[in-house]
């Protein structure tokens, strides 16, 4: 649509800026209760949040799923659906638990003075005063939750679900505690599942140890990447197969430095291939030793306690230091010693805390686990018989590989912040689980037995989400009528974190799928494709980007952006282009709504509409079927596309710019005016409906101002449905139409014809051709063209051309030509004889023209025609033009 101002009625301000009502239309939707559904209607469709850190920010993942989830509900309560979307946000145990040690240090003090009581104040403290930040940030971004039904993971009903749960899965077997070997970050102080583990490639070292046997025959050359865990050795193992090692297990060695005798064995996890094919096992701290040495019933000696210090297992020599530290000192008595026989660079897989970035530690300690593999199979069978749906399906792989070889999942953690694990221990030994504290052990009846000081793994309440955030155990009404959900959005990053988890624990207390569809999306990254961190310095903050550039702009960048790869690259310049979008959607809307008046009632009947309005109500209508259909498929990015092309192209640039005439009085008369404007507000209302969902705040902000919507809000309207059918015959005439527009737009670029100067059209059919006919008036509106009879006779330069059947001639002034035109002039005429006699010779060849298809020779004559016209324009032109 070209730039004219709009009537001075125009109900919206001249300068586009969103800060003037966004914050606004937020309060009033908010207060009105529109994002609270009414439990009244018979469709319902919900989702529940991922619920973000507490601790968080609203960074760029934030916005995309946010934005994708509000998508989807704004679209479904405009359907006409019961619709909910559950918020909520989560304790985060170990990310907030140091954010409140690191302001501790700040004021010279720590956790372990306060004591665990005062920090757990200080903790609720910290939350009540920042811990609202990220759903305040989320409601810039304009996501229409219904917070009356906000949760925290550590609501009181929340945690009586969690203690629910775990006393259960305990009676049944499920939970269980032993001493075994989990990942440990020496600084966060706690356990971590090996999803919270990070591998990393490094230059390291592996150093070749001698190991004498006891009885002084010789020695066994051992290759390790961890010398300090030496310390902790109690055998060295070969593989079974290995005939180089076949007649010495069961011998004794002496372990070096400590001179400890330990057994050769033989076990299958060796790789004979590996350093010398005898490795030394320390079960304490290692995964694979630690279930060879439960094989074979070794000793399990630590030296390397909690805090990442070497115990007093390790030798009083060693006592006290740092690990990496006692790594230096034992290769120092290694060569001291003469065990050393060599050191070699090595490539290492090192595992770091996701949360500190910590090198992580095996470490052996009594925890808390549930067994998984029970509740796997259900959750597997789910997806394999289509219950619940995993999208894109590529994912769905994935997600069988990882439930059927899945551990034991260890949930305890040890922090203070976080749901205590309901066991309680009595000095008698006796282990009581329950979900409200013992007065008295029942075997020994000792009073108040100390309550377990560990917390629950976030993940383990998380996993609950789906059901607990709805009241249970108790048979709530919401729980009736929301559970289970229709979808979950979330990052394909968490599949294994949460949505299996939640497929878990839901079918196991639910009995149903907690969710039908699961919608993972790509992870944004920079423009170059670079994971976004504050090392690189490409962090985008899109709180920024919303003060730059609109709400409306961030949201519609990130959801046309939202392929279903992995990867969604996320550039500034893509936003300065949708802002331009919605400055495109305000100046149409302002254009069009000084006419609006003028229309009386609905639609006109289709006898009074022309061949415009006709192709602008079948665009509408294809428009809004390819709208649904994209987002029943969660193909954001099309039906973000679909309507970002309607808007654009079709209303703005096409239609309004056909409509201009009839609505400035300067063809037709006052009934045509009404019936233009009738179809200018009917296809602007619903292309704002369209739009809503991606772009809530400037199309309700427009809308209002549409007559007869004043006091309403575009939530609540309908959603546009597609029309009974289709009008090929307006289709097909704009469609030709628009074709030749173009082209002769694209003509006058190409000669650089100035783009007020008028050109002179001549169209042959043109008085035949309801096409062409129909918008006679147009030509000078929309290609600066006046449509002619026939050649003026003037000394012209004409262009020939023919686009969708239509053939014309273009006339332009003649203007002298250069040398160097000429001379390029020249250079085509010669182009374009070779090509012709190339085409000519193929056709002449009677063995081609025998095996070639008919439409492979129709296209070479039509080629040789085009060829031929545009041959004898040149000529004129060249005759016609003098230096």
């Amino acid at each position: 649509m070209t730039d004219n101002a709009a009537p001075e009625e125009a109900a919206l301000p001249t300068r586009f800026d969103p800060r003037d009502f966004e914050e606004n239309l937020y309060q009033d939707w908010e207060s009105r209760g529109y994002f609270t559904p009414t439990g009244e209607k018979d469709r319902v469709f919900t989702i529940v949040i991922p619920p973000p850190n507490v601790t968080g920010r609203l960074h760029v993942g934030h916005a995309l799923v946010n934005t994708l989830q509000d998508v989807l509900i704004r679209w479904k309560r405009m359907q006409g659906y019961d619709a909910l979307w559950l918020p909520g946000t989560d304790h985060a145990g170990i990310s907030t638990q140091m954010v409140v040690e690191r302001e501790l240090a700040k004021q010279g003090t720590s956790r372990r003075e306060l004591g665990r009581e005062k920090f757990e104040e200080r903790v609720w403290e910290w939350k009540k005063e920042y811990g609202s930040a990220i759903t305040m940030q989320l409601r810039r971004l304009g996501v229409s939750c219904d917070w009356t039904r906000e949760r925290f993971t550590l609501d009181p009903s929340l945690n009586r679900a969690v203690r629910h749960v775990f006393v259960t899965l305990y009676r049944e077997g499920l939970i269980y505690r032993d001493r075994y070997l989990v990942n440990w970050c020496p600084r966060c102080a706690t356990a971590i599942s090996d999803l919270e583990v990070e591998y990393r490639e490094s230059d390291g070292k592996l150093w070749t140890i001698r190991y004498p046997f006891a009885d002084g025959t010789g020695v066994v050359k051992v290759a390790t990447t961890r010398p300090e865990t030496m310390l902790g050795d109690t055998a060295v193992a070969v593989h079974p197969g290995d005939e180089r090692y076949k007649d010495l297990v069961g011998k004794e060695l002496l372990l070096p430095i400590a001179g400890r005798r330990i057994p050769v064995i033989a076990d299958s996890f060796v790789d004979p291939k590996f350093g010398t094919g005898a490795v030394k096992v320390t079960p304490a701290h290692d995964p694979n030793d630690f279930a060879c040495g439960r094989r074979h019933t070794l000793a399990e000696i630590v030296v390397i306690g909690a805090d990442g210090m070497m115990t007093a297992e390790a030798g009083k020599d060693y006592v006290g230091l740092d690990r990496f530290e006692a790594r230096r000192r034992v290769v120092q008595e290694l060569e001291r010693t003469g065990a050393l026989e060599k050191v070699s660079d090595h490539k290492n897989s090192v595992g770091r805390c996701a949360k500190c970035d910590t090198v992580v530690e095996p470490h052996l300690s009594w925890q808390w686990f549930v067994k998984i593999a029970p509740l796997a199979a259900p959750a597997v069978e789910a997806v394999e018989s289509g219950r619940t749906e995993i999208l894109p399906k590529t994912w769905e792989k994935t997600y069988f590989e990882w439930m059927r070889n899945i551990h034991d999942w260890c949930i305890s953690r040890q922090l203070w912040w976080g749901h205590r694990i309901p066991a309680y221990y009595c000095p008698c030994g006796e282990i009581t689980v329950a979900e409200e504290a013992p007065a008295n052990c029942p075997k020994c009846g000792a009073p108040n037995p100390p309550q377990d000081p560990d917390v629950l793994d976030t993940w383990f309440s998380s996993g609950l989400w789906a059901f607990s955030t709805f009241g249970w155990p108790d048979k709530t009404a919401d729980l009736e009528r929301y559970y289970p959900t229709d979808v979950l959005v979330t990052g394909f990053d968490i599949l294994f974190f949460w949505v299996a988890r939640m497929m878990m624990l839901s079918l196991k207390f639910m009995g149903e799928v907690p969710f039908r569809k699961v919608y993972l999306h790509g992870l944004v990254r920079d423009e170059k494709g670079q994971k976004m961190s504050k090392t690189k310095g490409n962090i985008i903050d899109p709180l920024d980007l919303i003060d730059e550039f609109g709400t409306d702009a961030v949201r519609f960048t990130l959801a046309i952006l939202s392929g279903t790869g992995r990867d969604i690259p996320f550039a500034k310049t893509r936003l300065a282009g949708y802002r331009a979008f919605a400055t495109k959607i305000w100046n149409a809307a302002r254009f069009a709504l000084g006419f609006l008046e003028s229309a009386k009632g609905g639609l006109p009947p289709r006898a009074r509409l022309s061949l415009a309005d006709r192709w602008i109500l079948a665009e509408l209508s294809k428009a809004s079927e390819e709208v649904d259909r994209q987002l029943q498929e969660f193909r954001f990015d099309e039906a973000a596309q679909a309507v970002y092309h309607f808007v654009w192209h079709s209303y703005c640039d096409w239609y309004l710019e056909m409509s201009k005439p009839v609505l400035q009085g300067k063809r037709g008369d006052a009934a045509d005016r009404e019936t233009t404007a009738a179809v200018v507000g009917h296809v602007l209302d619903a292309a704002l409906r369209l739009l809503h969902p991606f772009m809530p705040f400037i199309t309700d902000e427009i809308w209002r101002k549409l007559p007869g919507n004043a006091g309403n809000s575009i939530m609540v309207a309908p959603f546009p449905v597609p029309s009974a059918g289709n009008d090929p015959a307006a289709e097909e005439a704009v469609d030709r139409f628009q074709q030749v527009v173009t082209r002769i737009r694209n003509l006058r670029a190409e000669q650089k014809v100035p783009p007020g100067e008028k050109l002179a059209l001549v169209i042959s059919s043109a008085g035949s051709d309801p096409a062409i006919e129909s918008f006679r008036h147009l030509f000078p509106v929309l290609a600066k063209c006046e449509l002619t009879a026939g050649s003026s006779g003037s000394p012209v330069r004409q262009i020939r051309d023919r686009v969708a059947g239509v053939d014309f001639v273009l006339e332009l002034p003649v203007a002298p030509l250069d040398s160097k035109e000429r001379e390029r002039l020249a250079k085509e005429l010669l182009q374009i004889a070779t090509e012709i006699d190339s085409q000519t010779a193929k056709l002449a060849n009677p063995e081609f023209v025998a095996k070639a298809p008919v439409a492979v020779i129709e296209k070479f004559r039509a080629r040789i025609l085009e060829l031929t016209e545009r041959k004898e324009t040149i000529r004129s032109n060249l005759a016609v033009s003098k230096d």
